[in-house]
């Protein structure tokens, strides 16, 4: 299985502290949100970054990259997972890119099916904001290890972080966000209080900019409740169904 997936479900299904008493700071505490850096350029420079900042995985976002390329990358980030996002990649493609150890792959609704059965490599949908409710709510039944919600703002707008907040109530599977070039601490909270799982920074940013990430991201409160905690909550219903009630109730009592 993909080490990203497997860390991303791990983050997704954890629980919070248990009831008592217990050390303000404890070791080894999970992180409240996964660091995946995005490499837009293929030198082997960049990626050494990922390897560095000690992140979570590695994204290159860039398209039609070559076998070489990857080859390379995947040498530079080491142990560290490395994902690849896929366009118009045939099979035998995909295939190759989990023989150079790719870890996961990001595709988008227009791919071939055939990529839903690749099991032996993380299987990532990218979906856009705008992309029915419905549809979303379908992505459920997909055999697919995650969501990424794309970007397409300069900045974290308010509708940008509904939308996340919605869409992590409609799906079971775990969210990651692709993250604008500027982003702040309270935007990142927002982010972890509407349940994502984990954030790709976004491309050619300086080493110095993406150590600042990672800090914020570090600084954030622990992750201490289980994701998606409405997700099987059932609403009373009101309408019909309760007229009828009061209706036998109203037969009881006449003579």
């Amino acid at each position: 299985m993909s080490k990203f997936a497997d860390k991303l479900q791990n983050l997704s299904e954890s629980s919070g502290p248990p009831i008592g008493f217990h050390p303000a700071v404890s070791e080894g505490r999970s992180p409240s949100m996964l660091f995946v850096v995005g490499l837009s350029e293929t030198h082997v420079k960049e990626a050494r970054t990922v390897s560095r900042l000690a992140a979570d995985a590695g994204l290159m976002v860039s398209r039609g990259t070559s076998a070489k390329t990857v080859k390379q990358v995947v040498e530079a980030v080491g142990d560290l997972p490395l994902g690849v996002s896929m366009k118009g990649m045939r099979e035998k493609e995909v295939d190759e890119l989990v023989s150079l150890g790719c870890d996961f792959v990001v595709f988008d609704i227009g791919e071939p099916a055939a990529i839903l059965g690749k099991k032996e490599v993380g299987r990532f949908l990218t979906i856009e904001p705008s992309l029915d409710q419905g549809l979303v709510k379908a992505i459920n039944s997909f055999e697919v290890d995650g969501v990424l919600i794309g970007s397409g703002d300069s900045v974290m707008t308010v509708e940008r972080l509904l939308v996340c907040r919605r869409f992590v109530e409609l799906l079971e599977k775990p969210v990651i966000v692709m993250l604008p070039c500027l982003v702040t601490r309270e935007e990142l909270v927002s982010l972890w209080q509407a349940g994502v799982d984990g954030v790709v920074s976004a491309p050619t940013q300086s080493t110095e900019a993406l150590a600042e990430l990672k800090k914020m991201l570090g600084d954030l409160p622990e992750r201490t409740r289980t994701r998606r905690m409405a997700a099987g909550v059932v609403l009373p219903r009101y309408g019909g169904d309760v007229g009828g009630e009061e209706d036998d109730q109203e037969e009881e009592i006449q003579p």
